[in-house]
């Protein structure tokens, strides 16, 4: 109770963001509490085991939440990976800081809305969760996808690039091309050599406090495996259940979550495992099936599979174990939270995140935030048209902006989330106030955060 009080009658919380000298989560050891971030790409949070699925194993990951928090209600600030990276790393929205799309994304020339003329890289001027965290006494590590800038072949040293970002020790990398002749014993995805810098890191900063950013390609396409191991589920009795059961996500999955195991292995070897806050997420939703089991959707859309996340976070002697929040969280939230525990200053603006810490502390606490919104004004390769959304409470809406913008049917779709998680049951008709109200609060949103629309072409 002593630090809970220190912590309450020293911070002073200005514009969505806290303003500490010393984290008041100081250990025995009187240390700032490193910090490990491991984002997946392109995961469901249906295929993680401690979120209910039987065909995908993903023991370390599960042992995580056993030891953590699981939110129920986690979400990516935008259905692709770009927008959502820009959020983690800015504590912004991307519908605020205009970048929306996947980079460099995709041309929409014969539609019948005009994609806005987005940011294809996130700018220099942004304050960077890395800067703030190395300004507050951190060494900085990013090992992994960028995905924040134009070129894709990664190159050190170059602006926009992690090391201009607030990272001291840098890997990048990038999806790789699968041909005819692939290797498939190789290291496609970068896994081993993410996981390796990332170790190294480590070790070499156990005497200091550390922000360890672990940003995989997997579990995006190609769909590149050992052979052995896509055989090993494609053999399972639970490949027919649902159509998002994938073996060759499944294998890739398995290599993904060992890689988490050593990572969590390395903590306890140089005993760093009391004083680490460890986050798993990921960027955006399974690319792939719309059959709604559990969810509707896929990434690229608005529907929950599209947007909802798993999200486990351990933090030994804050976190109680094995608990579980049903508090609306988004990307955007990581942000503050990272510079609430560190005792870090940033002078950024116009901050859309909310501290998690509360949450962290008690898992029943209930932030002030009531809703999300989404901003999502592009055509999508996977033939997704261009939409909006608001989740609040228990009902979400979702704006289809072609049909608004034309005035057709079916342009908002209403759903109540508690009894229909599927999004199977349009609502919209039948609670026209809801509706109402919940359009209305998606466009004063659009308005605050000075969200691009797309006109309609002439």
């Amino acid at each position: 109770m002593f630090f809970l009080r220190l912590f309450h009658s020293t911070v002073l919380f200005v514009s969505g963001f806290l303003l500490l000298s010393l984290s008041p989560f100081a250990t025995q050891k009187d240390r700032k509490p490193n910090i490990i971030f491991i984002l997946a790409d392109d995961l469901g949070r249906h295929q993680i085991g401690a979120y209910g699925s039987t065909f995908y194993e993903t023991p370390h990951i599960d042992k995580l939440a056993k030891n953590g928090l699981k939110f129920s209600n986690a979400y990516a600030a935008s259905p692709v990976c770009s927008p959502t990276r820009a959020s983690i790393m800015t504590g912004k929205h991307p519908a605020r800081l205009h970048l929306t799309d996947y980079i460099p994304g995709r041309s929409s020339k014969n539609s019948k809305l005009i994609t806005p003329d987005w940011k294809k890289e996130l700018p220099l001027g942004e304050v960077t969760i890395a800067e703030v965290l190395k300004d507050a006494g951190y060494a900085t590590g990013h090992f992994g996808k960028w995905h924040l800038n134009k070129d894709k072949k990664y190159k050190l040293g170059r602006p926009g690039d992690p090391g201009s970002q607030g990272f001291d020790d840098v890997l990048t990398t990038h999806k790789p091309g699968a041909g005819p002749k692939s290797k498939f014993d190789e290291d496609w995805h970068h896994v081993r050599e993410i996981t390796e810098r990332s170790v190294a890191f480590i070790k070499k900063n156990k005497d200091q406090p550390f922000f360890c950013y672990v940003t995989h390609n997997s579990i995006h396409d190609p769909e590149i495996e050992k052979k052995s191991l896509i055989e090993k589920y494609a053999k399972k009795p639970e490949l027919k259940k649902l159509k998002t059961n994938n073996p060759k996500q499944a294998a890739m999955l398995e290599t993904l979550d060992k890689s988490i195991g050593t990572i969590l292995n390395t903590l306890v070897e140089l005993e760093l495992e009391n004083n680490t806050l460890v986050v798993f997420n990921s960027d955006n939703g399974q690319k792939g099936s719309k059959e709604g089991k559990p969810f509707r959707g896929s990434k690229g859309d608005l529907y929950e599979a599209g947007i909802r996340m798993p999200l486990i976070i351990r933090w030994p002697g804050v976190v109680k174990p094995g608990t579980e929040s049903e508090q609306f969280v988004i990307s955007n939230d990581f942000f503050p939270t990272f510079i609430d525990l560190a005792g870090g200053i940033s002078k950024a603006k116009d901050i859309d995140g909310v501290s998690l810490l509360p949450v962290l502390m008690d898992s029943g606490a209930k932030l002030t935030r009531e809703s999300l919104c989404w901003h999502y004004p592009h055509y999508h390769g996977l033939g997704i048209a261009p939409s909006g959304a608001i989740r609040k409470g228990r009902y979400k809406l979702i704006e289809w902006f072609e049909k608004s913008a034309y005035g057709e049917d079916g342009a908002y779709e209403l759903y109540d989330l508690m009894s229909d998680p599927g999004e199977s049951r349009d609502l919209s008709a039948s609670m026209k106030d809801k509706t109402a109200e919940l359009k209305s609060e998606l466009e004063a949103w659009r308005d605050q955060v000075g969200a691009q629309m797309m006109p309609r072409r002439k």
